[in-house]
């Protein structure tokens, strides 16, 4: 366009000899010809290139518009579960469970708009001020350890929670009946953590009940604050109940005295509720028991009053907030149960309210049931594991069950425009309201959905409930957007956005993660049980559709290769940028990010995808899929193009393919702190000399042949105590590289760089068992290398364990301490499946 514009605009300076003509009205008649010529020749000229130009910018904007509107759009595939999969009428026994891992202990239905419980205690008089609230798990809030003794993942569980000189335990059990997922019961008792101890402290219990503004609750008020009950209706739930029974001695059924206060009000937002309580503990009051010394302590109001009524007398619509509080010296029992009315008109009436010494007796019978079922699923007592260890692994598969949550929200998303190093051009859009039923890595650190650990996490549950694995797996499916990508962290809801830092809320649709889900995916198809058949045929089209996606945009950039996108840019502060799609965060990779890089680890993902996806197609006759992917697993499974691709001769092991140098190092640059320095030999395109966890993967993941040539010098290294084998489990990165427990940047420690990590060592496990069990040159090999790692592993998990009373993120490879965020009963629970040999 400023070419067409200067070439108008220098025109009239031919014009001298035209101003006679001009003075006429118009130039000579030749000139005049001549001048609508040259007109008609620049207009042209004008068009050809002003038009494509045009075409150009406007086809790329449609396009870009179109991948973004796709970046959003859910995927047109049929659902991999059947309609109203979560309502009461379809899963009545899962409506109602503990589906908010972030809280120490609460319940909600599983719909867009729940009805929510929750418990909050505090201390009395253990400090000036304010008591400490506790309420949200959280890492340094001084509360541990803390964790599910039994949870069944459906009716049943029992928690114990250490809090300076007190013990809680928490425990519920759900009783089926009506249409609505029945009734269930809570029991909160306070102990002091010590026996014998002669001075009890005063401790308030916080329950209460959260709407969104479409259920209705109705307190009934009793003397002195106390809520007789709380009536309710809502559609999903029909008539219910709340009944706070008064408190009791642990053990006994004669009522303790207690103090009471409550607070009503309109629902403040979720992630609010905590800072409003403490907002509204301004209040001293007394707890006078009959015969004893009074005592102060701070409460909230002292009677029922709405503190939030609109011009019309209702709330503003956004649900309410019905707080009880009741106060007095431990030790005690409180018990909160919750009656549908459709499950009392159904019979339940007729067994009596389920509390007191019939809770009791549930509690117990369940408990019997758990331990029973735990010992047919996983056999340990049977392969002669010790008590200790029976109740680690009941605290594991317990503390992944009770970490499974339901999520309800809209994501951002930053669609893939195609073109790396632009993304920061378009505006991230909000996804679809989706739900989400999945376990979560860490109810302190990471309470949401994370797509890369849900695999491991649900290796495990598969075992113990196969129904759970199918919802949960059916939930992730359901997240597939028009391409078949699904964002690899979920943060979906107010609750968990607010504990999310800003830049990591927008999931970028170029970026990939590796396919877990295909784990579990495979042991059902090796399983063959009918329903999970069922399930998988149904989910077929979905499965196909993310592994495609995977395939095609993380290609490489030669046949057959593949690429993480989204690794870092190489920016001075950084020693070695992070590829946090890999799920490996900083794990070394080629020095200089370039399109030229080839990752191992992926490109053995994609193996195991197609690999599974084509027996899965021919198991279910799906004669056109598995035309298609048969050939492609065969290829991605020639051993002599896995060579070519990453056989790194001169290092003796597999390898990434890249830009590197090894002469990287952060060195003190006053004033900007740490930089990188890059020194000689200077980058070039080479084999990544990076020993650890992507070295090993064609072996963890079973790709090699049991007569494979490589397969001896991956046994080699992995068993060397100067790389990769340590005393408590296979290290992340071999202590002879130079990147070893190396930071990534002045406030970027380790992470992957050393450390013990439970997932990776659980897939070295039964890689080795299983090339301990075929026959080739390496079997005794593998099979002590098994029998070894595995004593490692568990016994420093319990070592830890009995330790801390926490499973933990990392783990040491120098002394075995637990590392990173706590509890993590996400992946460290595999632990159990070790100790099973279940792999």
């Amino acid at each position: 366009m400023a070419r067409g514009e200067r070439r108008r605009r220098g025109a009239p300076t031919n014009g001298g000899r035209t101003a006679e003509g001009a003075a006429r009205g118009g130039p000579p008649r030749r000139e005049r010809r001549a001048g609508v010529a040259r007109g008609t020749v620049g207009g042209a000229v004008l068009a050809i290139v002003v038009l494509p130009l045009a075409l150009t910018l406007s086809g790329s904007w449609l396009l870009a518009w179109h991948r973004a509107r796709r970046a959003v759009t859910l995927h047109s595939a049929p659902p991999a579960l059947p309609p109203d999969s979560s309502s009461p009428a379809v899963a009545p026994d899962l409506f109602w469970g503990t589906y908010r891992p972030h809280v120490y202990f609460g319940m909600k239905t599983r719909s867009p708009q729940p009805l929510l419980t929750g418990l909050m205690w505090a201390q009395q008089g253990a400090a000036s001020g304010t008591p400490r609230l506790r309420h949200t798990c959280e890492q340094g809030d001084g509360v541990g350890p803390y964790g599910w003794e039994f949870h069944d993942g459906l009716s049943f569980g029992r928690q114990h929670i250490q809090d300076g000189a007190l013990r809680l335990t928490t425990e519920f059990v759900k009783r089926p009946g009506g249409l609505h997922g029945g009734d269930w019961t809570w029991r909160v008792t306070v102990e002091p953590q010590a026996s014998g101890t002669s001075s009890f402290p005063l401790v308030s219990l916080f329950f209460y009940v959260v709407t969104d503004g479409k259920e209705v609750l109705v307190p009934e008020v009793g003397a002195k604050g106390q809520l007789k009950f709380i009536s309710g209706h809502s559609s999903e739930l029909g008539d219910f109940r709340f009944t706070l029974l008064a408190p009791t001695s642990p053990g006994d059924t004669v009522p303790k005295y207690g103090s009471y206060n409550v607070f009503w009000s309109s629902n403040p937002g979720l992630p609010l509720l905590t800072e409003m309580v403490k907002s509204r503990l301004n209040n001293w009051f007394q707890h006078r028991p009959p015969g004893a010394s009074p005592d102060r302590y701070l409460g909230l109001p002292g009677s029922l009053k709405w503190e939030d009524r609109g011009p019309s007398g209702q709330g503003q619509g956004q649900g309410q907030f019905l707080i009880q509080q009741v106060t007095l010296r431990v030790p005690f029992s409180v018990e909160l149960v919750f009656e549908s009315g459709s499950a009392q008109a159904g019979g339940n009436q007729a067994l009596g309210q389920l509390s007191g010494s019939q809770l009791t007796q549930a509690l117990e019978t369940h408990a019997k049931a758990f331990r029973e079922r735990f010992e047919k699923t996983f056999r340990l007592q049977e392969k002669g594991l010790s008590p200790e260890e029976q109740s680690l692994g009941q605290a594991a598969l317990s503390g992944l069950l009770g970490g499974i949550g339901y999520f309800y929200g809209q994501g951002l998303v930053l669609p893939d425009i195609r073109d790396e190093g632009s993304e920061q051009k378009v505006a991230p859009a909000l996804f679809p309201p989706v739900p989400l039923f999945t376990a979560v890595p860490s109810r302190s650190f990471f309470p949401r959905g994370f797509l890369w650990d849900e695999g491991f996490h649900q290796l495990l549950v598969q075992r113990w409930d196969p129904r759970l694995t199918q919802d949960a797996l059916g939930h992730w499916l359901g997240l597939l957007n028009a391409d078949g990508w699904i964002g690899r962290e979920q943060v979906l809801g107010d609750e968990a956005r607010a504990r999310v830092p800003p830049e990591f809320l927008v999931q970028r649709a170029a970026h990939a993660n590796p396919p877990t889900l295909l784990l579990p995916v495979a042991h059902m198809l090796e399983g063959g049980d009918p329903a999970d058949l069922a399930f998988l045929r149904r989910a077929f089209p979905r499965l196909r559709a993310w592994f495609s996606w995977l395939h095609e945009s993380q290609a490489g950039p030669e046949p057959l290769s593949y690429r993480w996108r989204g690794r870092d840019p190489a920016l001075p502060t950084l020693l070695n940028p992070k590829t946090l799609p890999s799920g490996l965060d900083d794990y070394p990779r080629a020095s200089h990010p370039s399109a030229t890089e080839r990752h191992l680890d992926l490109r053995c993902w994609v193996t195991l995808g197609a690999r599974v996806l084509a027996q899965l197609a021919e198991q279910l006759g799906e004669a056109e899929a598995a035309a298609e992917l048969r050939p492609l697993a065969a290829s991605l499974g020639a051993e002599e193009i896995l060579d070519e691709l990453h056989w790194a001769p001169e290092l003796g092991i597999f390898a990434d393919f890249g830009n590197h140098t090894k002469a990287v190092q952060l060195k003190p640059q006053p004033p900007h702190g740490l930089l990188r320095v890059v020194g000689r030999p200077h980058p070039r395109l080479q084999y990544v000399d990076a020993l650890g966890y992507v070295s090993l993967f064609p072996l963890l993941l079973r790709l090699l042949d049991p007569h494979s040539s490589r397969l001896g010098p991956l046994l080699d290294v992995l068993g060397d105590s100067r790389h990769l084998w340590s005393p408590f489990g296979l290290r992340s990165l071999a202590a002879s590289s130079p990147f070893y427990g190396k930071r990534n940047s002045e406030h970027d420690p380790p992470y992957w760089r050393g450390a013990v990590w439970l997932n990776v060592n659980y897939l070295a496990l039964g890689a080795l068992h299983h090339y301990g069990h075929v026959e080739g040159p390496h079997r005794a090999q593998a099979a002590k290398l098994h029998s070894e790692l595995r004593a490692n592993v568990v016994r420093n998990v319990l070592r830890q364990y009995q330790a801390t009373g926490f499973l933990w993120e990392q783990y040491s490879d120098r002394d075995g301490r637990g590392m990173g965020c706590r509890p993590f009963q996400g992946w460290t629970s595999l632990v159990l499946l070790a100790m099973a040999e279940d792999y």
